[in-house]
Parts: structure tokens; C-alpha cells; sequence
């Protein structure tokens, strides 16, 4: 593996390094991410193949929230290993059954050189499609959350959104998600890191909904 911390080997990723980067055909013409809505989150996610009927359920539930995930200043691309071609008669089917256009760009990944760098091969030398994946991409192209789906198990877009929205709760307060957070709920201070500032931590029940001095809620 290369030396250099911006650099990783193809389908080694890592939470909190540099999302790789390329440039690749879409839907939309040429595109390179690192330049791509250069100050917006980015939720890039696989699929198997086009025509196909999970990936076609999952697909108009994107292009049905793209409008949300925008509210939340987050870009929406899609990749595969089919054509531009494919992919455009693909999304016009999608709008003909389901009545919602996507309005996202779709990668269309012929080289696999995309879906090797995010490991979204199974087995890349054998050129098998791609997985159901999810990669969180914040606006200084950070990979900040993985999420992998088999082909027969549809993705979950209210857990999608609710990763998506942590991230990024987590990052405006410095604070963290508990287990089974939504929007709205309480958030979990981080513990503190010394002895001196455990102690404080017991104390400080104005503050803090106190359960110990490594848990303490929002009051």
C-alpha cells in the first residue's frame, strides 16, 4: 500500500480517509467527484444492474426523496457497470411505472474502475456486478459511513436519511447518536477523557441528564 495517507488500495475503505476519487461517464456527461457539488454532502450508492426489480423499487425511492436529500444539502449518484444508454432507458421506465423522475446522475462504470475503488465488486476479477452499497460522502470528500445491502434485501431509506442527518447532527453539536436515534431525540455527550474531568462530569447534573460519569444525555 502506497505511503501516502491520501492514497488507498482498490476496495480497501476506510471510515474517515479521503473518498477516492475518479472520473467517469454518467448520465449527466463527464464527472469527477472531487469537483462534483464541491460544497454539498454526496450519497453515492450501486446497484446490481439496470432492469432489474429490486434495484428498480430502490431506485424510484431515490428519485421519490431526491427533493428531501437536497433539503439536507446532499447529492444523490447512482453507478453501475451498464451503458449511459441503459442507464437513460432505465430511468425513463422508472418514471413511465412509478411516476417519479430521477433527476440524479447515474455513473455508467463499463471500466468497473468506480466500483473497484469502492469495493463494490464481490469478486472483482471475475467481473461480477456490483453490490447494493450506500457511501457516505461529506463536503470535504470524506467517506463518513458504509452501509452494504445483499442482492435480494432492498435498502432502507428511512435509515439512510437517519444516518445521513446523525452524520450530520453528530458534526454541528460534537455530540453522538445513541442507539436507535432519530431526529429530535436526545444526544449522548462524548466521555470524557481524564480522571480530573470524570470526576467534574458527575457533578455537572445541570448540564447533563448524568447515568454515570461515561454517560451523560442531553437534559
Amino acid at each position: 500500500m502506497s505511503e501516502n495517507a491520501q492514497e488507498q488500495a482498490p476496495g480497501l475503505l476506510r471510515l474517515g480517509a479521503p473518498a477516492p476519487d475518479f472520473t467517469a461517464p454518467t448520465t449527466d456527461g463527464e464527472l469527477t467527484l472531487s469537483k462534483w457539488n464541491p460544497d454539498k454532502w454526496v450519497i453515492l450508492f450501486s446497484h446490481p444492474a439496470d432492469f432489474t426489480p429490486v434495484c428498480t423499487t430502490e431506485f424510484a425511492a431515490f428519485a421519490a426523496r431526491q427533493d428531501r436529500f437536497a433539503e439536507l444539502n446532499t447529492a444523490l449518484l447512482g453507478n453501475s457497470v451498464d451503458g449511459v444508454h441503459s442507464h437513460i432507458a432505465w430511468l425513463k421506465d422508472i418514471e413511465k411505472h412509478f411516476g417519479v423522475q430521477p433527476k440524479f446522475p447515474v455513473i455508467a462504470d463499463l471500466s468497473k474502475d468506480v466500483s473497484t475503488k469502492y469495493g463494490m465488486l464481490p469478486d472483482a476479477a471475475a467481473g461480477t456486478a456490483p453490490v447494493r452499497a450506500v457511501f457516505f460522502i461529506d463536503p470535504k470528500r470524506t467517506l463518513r459511513a458504509i452501509i452494504y445491502y445483499p442482492a435480494n434485501v432492498g435498502r432502507n431509506f428511512d435509515e439512510i436519511e437517519r444516518v445521513l442527518i446523525g452524520l450530520q447532527t453528530a458534526d454541528e453539536t460534537g455530540l453522538a447518536c445513541p442507539a436507535d436515534w432519530n431526529p429530535g431525540d436526545k444526544l449522548i455527550s462524548p466521555p470524557p477523557s481524564t480522571a480530573a474531568a470524570a470526576r467534574q462530569r458527575l457533578s455537572e447534573t445541570d448540564k447533563w441528564d448524568v447515568k454515570d460519569w461515561y454517560l451523560s444525555f442531553q437534559k
